[in-house]
Parts: structure tokens; sequence; C-alpha cells
């Protein structure tokens, strides 16, 4: 049997090389902007999902408290972001939106309180919280440190600093 000659298909088997190559680097470029694309619609998800969360929280405090005007209704948890200390990370969406729902269920039982008594409370809940950690936040564990707790309109207002936990040397 005679073996055709291969110097003719050299060109044929170069051009299909390439195209094989660029087949598999464009597949690859499309997979990352897939993944990149899903990532933010997961990140805006996650953020929704947690002020969905808030307000259904807010609209039933709401309406249970709506005829007594002296009593905290609903509480606005907001971190603040420090990126020139190392200690105090910048923190994704995610953990966030998981740490202020674990503060916020620490903090819920200020709500229903009168706002005449916020300065036992606040003392109260600094207590609570100074040397609390929230453990295994997307694999990081952080201490949270409360900055300011203003009353306005029945909304607690706090703001809070959150730290990497370090444990203490033993």
């Amino acid at each position: 049997m005679r073996l055709p000659p291969f110097e003719r298909f050299i060109h044929l088997l170069g051009m299909s090389g390439a195209f094989i190559t660029g087949a598999i680097v464009g597949a690859v470029v499309l997979n990352s902007l897939h993944i990149v694309q899903f990532e933010a619609y997961y990140d805006d998800r996650m953020e929704l999902q947690a002020k969905l969360i808030q307000y259904e929280q807010d609209i039933h405090n709401l309406s249970q408290y709506k005829s007594q005007h002296t009593v905290i209704k609903s509480l606005k948890l907001r971190i603040e972001e420090e990126s020139n200390d190392s200690a105090r990370p910048k923190l994704d969406a995610m953990a966030q939106s998981e740490l202020i729902k674990l503060v916020r269920e620490d903090l819920s039982i200020l709500i229903g309180q009168s706002i005449y008594d916020i300065d036992s409370n606040a003392q109260f809940a600094r207590k609570i919280l100074e040397k609390k950690v929230y453990r295994d936040i997307l694999n990081h564990d952080y201490t949270i440190e409360l900055k300011t707790v203003l009353l306005v309109d029945n909304t607690l207002q706090v703001w809070m600093s959150v730290r990497k936990y370090a444990p203490p040397p033993s």
C-alpha cells in the first residue's frame, strides 16, 4: 500500500491546528466571562436577599408597633470601611450581609424597647457585643466594634467596624 505524500497537507494540518487552538482559547475566555457574570449575579442576589429580609422584618415591626410612638421600630446597621488598616479587611458583599444578619439577630432585643431607655439599652448592647467573635463567616473569624449608635425617627442606626479575629497569645 502506498502512503500519500504529506507535503501537500502541511498547510491544512497547520490551519486545522490553529483553528482547534483558537476554539479552545475562545471556549476558555467565554467560560471565564460566564463565571465572572455569574458571580456578579450571585453577589447581587445575596445583597438583595439580605435587603428583602430586612424590609420584611421592618414591615413586621412597623405594623406591630404602629400605635406606639415611643419605641424603637427598626434597626439600620452599617459597616464602616477603613481600607488603610490591615486588621480591618475589605469585606465582600456576602461577608457583610452575613455579619449584618448575625448582628441584627443579636440586637433584635432592642426592637420594641422605649426610646427613653436607649442609654441603658445601648450599654447593654455594647456589653453583649464587646468581646463577641463571629466565627466561620466565609472561612474567617471576625469581631465587631460599635462606633456610633444613633436613634432617629424610631430607627436605631448603628455604625460598626469589623476586624479579623486574632486569638490572644497564650
